[in-house]
């Protein structure tokens, strides 16, 4: 059975860092990705990454503070979230599909992608 799990999420004071883990189970996937939901607000792309890790494409509101990488030996993805802002605070997704990364407004959309993980929470305090 497919499975993505995300760890790493917890309480951190604004200006920290976080790393966000995804091990994907049973089968690798050309492009996988991070969503975030906040209370009341609909979930929102933060970044993506193709299979071989040489194509990014992230949310304008994560620029530069936060990097999406992976480890295709250990079937894992990962997000580093630097100088976090109480405005990051939401439950992150895994998601993943076949195909190509689209670095396009397209490729922001969560209907795109037909494998999602149980989310894991990250609360900035400020």
């Amino acid at each position: 059975q497919v499975q993505l799990v995300e760890s790493g999420g917890g309480l951190v004071q604004a200006g920290g860092s976080l790393r966000l883990s995804c091990a994907a189970f049973a089968r690798t996937f050309s492009t996988m990705a991070w969503f975030r939901q906040a209370p009341g607000k609909e979930r929102d792309f933060v970044a993506a990454i193709s299979w071989g890790g040489e194509h990014k494409h992230y949310a304008d509101s994560v620029k530069g503070r936060f990097t999406i990488f992976r480890d295709n030996a250990k079937n894992t993805m990962y997000l580093q979230m630097n100088s976090l802002e109480p405005e990051d605070t939401a439950v992150y997704y895994c998601a993943a599909r076949e195909g190509p990364l689209i670095t396009t407004i397209k490729g922001s959309s969560g209907g795109l992608y037909g494998y999602w993980g149980q989310g894991t929470q990250v609360t900035v305090s400020s």
